[in-house]
């Protein structure tokens, strides 16, 4: 039985720990914060996405970085698994549109009670409010660490660094695992908010905000290169757009959109194809023949967005319908079916939801998460360089990264 040390109380601390101690080793997690599982906390809007209901190849398909290095650890620990070991402590699930895992209560709260019962069980030790000032490593073996507070050391037989990447820094996210791999020759890639809104230049956007539409098709070029394009939900903001479709899209495009403007191009009938959009336009035209344009849009328009598509068509707002040209019409059908916008830039690591980029994960054992560089070290979860997009799959990244560190632990 060996002693293990783990940095950060988070999603991949919390698996470590158990997987660790589940083999039988003596296991301590040294986390900043008053309590395990801040960022947890607020995970899902409190909900805690804590998983998706899917197999190990789909999980794999929707890892945006790195994803073949997560194959070990996928197959290692499934999201069955990690269904079933919240399950046997307490926290029955659900499973959402998407595949989407949740627990039946839709609170986060009830899924790091149950992680924390089997911690319990197990005999980990949480250390709450220590923070770690730096790893203890004598001739490339991790010894231990160091405690901010009193400079006091701590000596184990390993340690695991699961302490997050730069997102949501009031959780304590604020890349001390970043400076652990660094001062311990590892490279770090360079770090980007991810799963996050987009700010654009169009000042209408204001005017939308609030309005959310499903069912649309955004694509992102650079150009006429299409760096993304995907089918889902949007919401526009007071600085640009957000919602699910959204937040996926920067994980592809944010590298791209570091140096240059992007387009976002969105489809607001995708289900329509030009002529079948403009043929729906006539029909209701028809019924509304002798009202001004401005008024003849509320079947095919939310209301907050008929203003905005009036300048976008070109059409004076003040035109009776039956007077519109198929020109004119076909200007209308454009503007439906390609409403562009000019994306600048991503907004801050506050508001993302995780951290693209990290350590390099060519300097990590992919089946046992250890480092290449320093023997009896190890890093698990979001610290690493790996990202997915929504829909519970970075989670399940930090349930398999921590528990493969945890369950490779040599005694």
């Amino acid at each position: 039985m060996g002693k293990v040390l783990i940095v950060g109380g988070g999603a991949a601390g919390m698996a470590a720990a158990i997987a660790a101690a589940g083999c039988g080793h003596e296991v301590h997690i040294y986390e900043k914060n008053e309590k395990l599982g801040k960022k947890l906390f607020i995970t899902g809007k409190g909900r805690c996405n804590v998983t998706n209901d899917c197999g190990v190849e789909e999980l794999l398909e929707r890892v945006v970085t790195n994803s073949r290095f997560l194959y070990s650890s996928f197959y290692g620990f499934t999201s069955q698994d990690m269904k079933a070991m919240l399950e046997r402590n307490g926290c029955p699930l659900k499973t959402e549109r998407g595949g989407r895992v949740f627990p039946v209560s839709d609170k986060s709260s009830d899924v790091i009670a149950a992680l924390s019962r089997q911690m319990r069980e197990l005999g980990v030790k949480a250390h709450l409010r220590c923070r770690v000032k730096e790893l203890i490593v004598e001739e490339q073996r991790c010894r231990g660490l160091s405690l901010a507070e009193g400079g006091e050391k701590v000596f184990g037989d390993s340690v695991i660094v699961a302490t997050g990447g730069l997102s949501y820094e009031a959780t304590g996210s604020t890349g001390d695992g970043y400076e652990f791999a660094r001062q311990q020759g590892h490279k770090v890639t360079h770090l980007l908010p991810a799963l996050v809104p987009f700010n654009v230049k169009e000042h209408e956007v204001k005017d939308l905000q609030g309005l959310s539409l499903r069912n649309v098709e955004a694509a992102v070029r650079d150009g006429r290169k299409e760096l993304f394009r995907e089918f889902g939900e949007l919401l526009f903001t007071h600085f640009g757009v957000s919602g699910p479709v959204i937040l996926s899209a920067s994980s592809f495009v944010a590298k791209v959109l570091r140096k240059k403007t992007l387009t976002l191009t969105i489809d607001l009938k995708p289900a329509l194809d030009r002529e079948q959009l403009d043929a729906r336009i006539r029909r209701d035209f028809e019924e509304e023949a002798n009202r001004q344009f401005k008024n003849a849009l509320g079947r095919l328009y939310p209301s907050k967005l008929i203003p905005v598509m009036v300048v976008r068509s070109g059409i004076p707002p003040e035109k009776k319908v039956n007077e519109i040209t198929r020109e004119e019409r076909r200007q209308l059908v454009e503007a439906t079916k390609d409403f562009t916008l000019t994306l600048t830039g991503l907004r801050g690591f506050n508001e993302a939801i995780i951290t693209q980029g990290g350590i390099a994960v060519k300097e990590i054992l992919p089946g046992t998460m250890e480092s290449r560089l320093v023997k009896d070290l190890y890093f698990a979860g979001e610290v690493l360089d790996l990202d997915a997009v929504t829909g519970g799959y970075n989670l399940q990244i930090a349930w398999s990264t921590g528990w493969a560190a945890g369950s490779h632990i040599p005694f």
